[in-house]
């Protein structure tokens, strides 16, 4: 029976290394469900592709297992474009004949489509360990026979975890000096994390409004769009508003009946 880490690069499952370690737990394989936006611009910014490179290579060094990058044989873009038929959400939608576009926030197709169906696939024999520290009791419904946690066994929470991490140099960007993690396109990411998307990474940003103009579905559930971003970032390029104070959507259309 195969014994095979489910590894996100967050600090609880990165600090499952050392739990198993500590529990003397077999570990055979460790796999990573890698997300793309398309066929050639990874989901994760630079400093997070650059941070799962080194620790891939420490983890072959010290643990003598190489990390095994699975993907989908489909893109976030595939995806993202592929026609609505009358089965699933689209039947609940009325989406036949149109294309997905922006994923919902409750019930996603993109963690289906592109996570949970590649790690569907791993060996049904298998024994799977998951990042779930000691102090998520919220998670603990998803433990069986086949999926367990070291964290919990091992008792360490997530304080411990992060300091594991720091310990052994395997403290991901998205605790120092990145703002996030996860899929730089993720509709759940605030407003601090697209703001700065837009600044650093004007390319994939152009990315979003293309991706955008396409969708049927709004970016947000309120029906907010990537472009009322783009248009509130604007404004507070030109200091019309200020991103430290409270903002208020009614603003555009304030600043677009001043210049009519």
């Amino acid at each position: 029976m195969e014994h095979i880490l489910s590894l996100s690069y967050g600090k609880d499952s990165l600090a499952c290394l050392g739990a198993i370690e500590k529990l003397g737990w077999p570990l055979g394989r460790i796999v990573h469900a890698e997300v793309w936006a398309t066929d050639t611009i990874p989901a994760d910014l630079p400093p997070m592709v650059e941070f799962k490179a080194k620790a891939d290579k420490i983890i072959k060094e010290r643990y003598g297992i190489e990390v095994e990058h699975v993907r989908g044989q489909k893109s976030y873009d595939d995806c993202f474009y592929m026609i609505c038929g009358e089965n699933g959400r689209a039947a609940k939608n009325k989406c036949v004949g149109g294309i997905y576009g922006w994923p919902f926030q409750r019930g996603p197709w993109c963690n289906s489509r592109l996570k949970q169906s590649v790690l569907a696939k791993l060996p049904k024999n298998s024994v799977q360990y998951v990042g779930i520290a000691a102090d998520e009791p919220g998670r603990f419904h998803v433990f069986s026979d086949k999926k367990k946690s070291p964290l919990v066994e091992a008792g360490w929470d997530e304080a411990k975890c992060r300091k594991w991490c720091e310990e052994n140099d395997l403290l991901s960007p998205i605790y120092t000096t990145a703002t996030r993690g996860g899929c730089w396109f993720c509709h759940n990411q605030g407003v601090e994390q697209l703001r700065l998307l837009r600044k650093n990474y004007p390319d994939l940003w152009a990315l979003m409004l293309k991706w955008d103009s396409d969708s049927p579905v709004s970016f947000h559930a309120d029906g907010h769009t990537v472009h009322d971003f783009d248009e509130r970032f604007a404004l507070e390029d030109q200091g019309i508003v200020s991103a430290d104070e409270p903002w208020k959507w009614s603003y555009l259309d304030e600043v677009q009946l001043k210049w009519r």
